[in-house]
């Protein structure tokens, strides 16, 4: 039996991650969220309910216990605070395993005019989250990081991955497809340890999606604030 811990389990690109987790039966999974009423019902078999908080220190242990492997789906203006406080509750728990759901533009990699407007729209937002990537390398974890270009809800798995060091492809990739990643990683978690991988839809690359609004009727901004106008992106 395979032990998931699931924080964030209310987002929505969890909520695709547990749907494709809920027929293995040698995997057992638990939500933990802070609005555990965000997680769609009925809960799948093979999986158990935890109401909390990553910062809550105490409670983040307790769920940590006996995992083997931890996906987080976490977000917002303290995420570099939330991810050192799963980093700390791993150690205690000596719990080896991460995925961590990041962004892209994070290291400036997005080429052209769509990696300019992608950071003049959340450039000084995402700043953050460089931060808690840096924390996640240092921790000396098995540690993979993902950073998915704008998330739309087309029902496709479809993606492509670029590492650390690559410029970045791609502008969107579907919910749905940065979910299989995941739970590929979870199935195999020997795959893409120690790697900060990009991923996008392929055939999206260049500013044709820049000219053509983003295609803004599926696609949702970054779930995290620039200024007053920006909605929330739901990882």
């Amino acid at each position: 039996m395979k032990n998931v811990l699931i924080l964030g389990a209310g987002g929505q690109i969890a909520r695709h991650v547990i749907n494709q987790l809920a027929d293995k039966q040698t995997i057992k999974q638990t939500l933990f969220a802070r609005q555990p009423a965000k997680i769609h019902k009925p809960y799948p078999t093979n999986s158990k309910i935890i109401m909390g908080d990553v910062l809550n220190h105490a409670a983040l242990k307790q769920a940590m216990q006996g995992q083997d492997v931890v996906y987080a789906n976490l977000t917002g203006e303290d995420l570099d605070i939330q991810a050192n406080s799963v980093i700390a509750a791993m150690k205690a728990c000596d719990v080896k395993r991460l995925i961590f759901v990041l962004s892209l533009g994070i290291y400036d990699e997005v080429p052209g005019k769509f990696g300019e407007w992608n950071n003049a729209v959340i450039g000084e937002p995402l700043k953050p989250f460089r931060r808690a990537a840096n924390a996640i390398e240092a921790s000396g974890l098995e540690y993979t990081i993902l950073r998915p270009a704008w998330l739309t809800d087309e029902d496709i798995i479809d993606y492509e991955l670029t590492s650390r060091n690559e410029p970045f492809k791609g502008t969107i990739v579907s919910r749905k497809s940065v979910a299989a990643l995941i739970t590929d990683v979870i199935d195999k978690p020997e795959k893409h340890i120690g790697e900060n991988i990009g991923i996008n839809q392929p055939g999206t690359d260049g500013d044709k999606q820049l000219i053509n609004q983003m295609r803004l009727t599926c696609v949702e901004p970054v779930r995290i604030k620039y200024a007053m106008y920006i909605t929330l992106r739901q990882f």
